[in-house]
């Protein structure tokens, strides 16, 4: 009987873990799910626009100062020779949330309407970081006068947004970061903008399991550049 008795407390003191883990999977496939359903638009690179809000205004953007070296140009003083592409995915408590179009353009930017949306580019009157989105589908652009490594700190410190372990933009909570499937361990400003790249956030809880995503951007991809990013074969 005492073993019988024992066995039975057991598992009662199990039920509750058991619980809570049924309920932790579940609101992970609930918000995996909800992110296959949401309405989708493709976008003036090509690539596709989720119908989701914005993380964080692209407003914030600095006002052309340097930050952490690089500079911004006008249209005039643009010199590109280095061009590539990475896509950023964002979650926050599940939820899909997104870069929008024109971090990294001063006001006023250029807006370019296509019947497939707005591209926000560097005008007459307002400059262009290195590091910059034109569209809301996720694209960082890379364009740079020389080749050299840039990471995610650097983006975000251009969008002048907060980026740590514990907050993306104004989201707050334990903080994950996957590149190219890998879940990546340290400082989430330390993640390299590698050529044609795909990274995801989460931020707060549940995480979302990684979520691969094709892409190819198109348009004005590589115009007036040397090089362009190109999906791996």
């Amino acid at each position: 009987m005492k073993n019988g008795d024992s066995a039975r407390r057991g598992r009662r003191f199990l039920i509750p873990y058991l619980l809570l883990a049924v309920l932790v999977l579940g609101s992970v496939a609930v918000a995996w799910a909800s992110s296959r359903t949401l309405n989708t638009t493709i976008g003036p690179e090509g690539v596709v626009v989720y119908d989701v809000p914005n993380l964080a205004p692209a407003s914030t953007t600095h006002t052309g100062q340097i930050v952490d070296g690089i500079t911004c140009r006008t249209e005039a003083k643009e010199v590109v020779k280095y061009h590539v592409h990475v896509h950023v995915a964002l979650y926050a408590d599940g939820r899909m949330v997104r870069l929008p179009a024109g971090i990294g353009v001063t006001q006023p930017p250029l807006i370019e309407k296509y019947t497939t949306g707005k591209f926000y580019d560097v005008g007459l009157y307002d400059c262009l970081y290195w590091l910059h989105t034109h569209v809301a589908d996720g694209i960082i652009h890379v364009e740079a006068p020389a080749k050299q490594s840039f990471t995610l700190g650097q983006f975000f410190d251009i969008w002048n947004q907060p980026l740590s372990d514990s907050q993306v933009g104004p989201a707050k909570g334990s903080v994950v970061v996957f590149e190219n499937g890998k879940k990546l361990i340290g400082d989430p400003r330390q993640t390299p903008l590698l050529p044609h790249g795909d990274i995801q956030i989460d931020v707060g809880t549940p995480i979302v399991p990684f979520q691969p995503f094709a892409y190819k951007v198109t348009g004005s991809c590589g115009e007036g550049t040397n090089s362009c990013s190109t999906p791996k074969s």
